[in-house]
């Protein structure tokens, strides 16, 4: 089967590189043109390009694939299937109908949940306790198009977004490849989305910010489901401080509490009632975190603990 491929980012690398190890004929690969990445600012290709070169492959980065000259491109590749996974460009409907055998999409969720750009980013910091992928037949809407296959894997309650992005990026490579087998067999069956459904937009600066009068274990998933990128924050002394890793496996006694009560009169949230280990616990709106593992602005990931000693913090301070 001529293959088009359209990805950019390392979720998508496993995905190429399954067709390309199941003897699929993938006629040029179309990712993102390389940006500008580091403090130098240099030009960096994107992971997809890397792989596809590495491959001996040909690769397209128009700036925009819907444009008179990109369409042009796909119809002199000739290809019998359109290939997209996390591209980052929205396919218009001349391309989606150009395929003889149709555009099909590797979604890293359980659709219909988590349509859209993060889908699992949110299903982390949801704290869901299962995900999965499954491909679809692509229409003109987001994440809309009739699902062909799906895998399921569990979340722990310490799971990373990270951690389940490495085992979703290489379960989409071989969902991908028993997708095009059916469809090459003629025993693929597409089924229309329905039920309840949900989005899951790109992240903003206000995704990443801690509110401690939300419950321990919404903040515990929002801090993993940020993790590695782009991570969640919160102040302390005025200065930024990224959240990398937390976990509500240990819990005060009532020695500590009753320690902060009796300076303060109150325990507030955020407030740091005590080091415990390596971490710190920190009163919530409901409940108390610990926090494990933190990074100034401009420093490493440190231990929370040694955070604190080398700010020379006191029990009682408080997350901002």
């Amino acid at each position: 089967m001529r293959i088009v491929f359209m990805g950019t980012p390392d979720f998508a690398v496993p995905a190429l590189r399954a067709l390309v190890s199941g003897g699929h004929d993938v006629v040029g690969v179309f990712t993102q043109p390389d940006r500008p990445a580091g403090r130098g600012k240099n030009l960096k290709p994107s992971p997809v390009k890397v792989a596809a070169e590495e491959l001996g492959l040909p690769v397209f980065q128009p700036a925009m694939i819907k444009t008179p000259e990109g369409i042009q491109l796909l119809r002199a590749l000739a290809p019998d299937s359109i290939i997209v996974v996390a591209y980052g460009q929205i396919l218009s409907k001349e391309i989606l109908q150009l395929p003889s055998k149709g555009c099909i999409n590797v979604h890293a969720s359980l659709l219909p949940a988590y349509r859209g750009a993060a889908p699992l980013h949110w299903a982390v910091m949801k704290g869901e306790t299962h995900t999965g992928v499954t491909t679809m037949l692509m229409d003109e809407g987001l994440d809309t198009g009739d699902m062909l296959l799906k895998r399921e894997v569990p979340i722990s309650t310490e799971a990373t977004t990270g951690e389940i992005h490495d085992v979703l990026a290489v379960l989409g490579g071989d969902l991908l490849i028993d997708t095009l087998g059916a469809l090459e067999k003629g025993t693929l069956i597409s089924i229309p989305q329905t039920g309840e459904s949900n989005y899951a937009p790109l992240l903003n600066r206000n995704h990443e910010r801690l509110d401690w009068s939300r419950r321990a274990n919404e903040l515990h998933d929002q801090i993993r489901g940020l993790n590695p990128w782009p991570g969640a924050f919160a102040t302390f002394r005025g200065e930024n401080l990224k959240i990398w890793r937390s976990t509500l496996s240990r819990q005060p006694d009532k020695a500590a509490e009753t320690e902060v009560v009796s300076r303060e009169s109150t325990v507030e949230p955020g407030q740091i009632i005590r080091i415990i280990g390596d971490g710190l616990l920190v009163q919530t709106g409901e409940g108390v975190l610990e926090i494990l593992e933190v990074q100034p602005a401009g420093k490493r990931s440190m231990s929370a603990r040694d955070f604190f000693n080398g700010r020379h913090g006191q029990v009682g301070e408080r997350l901002g």
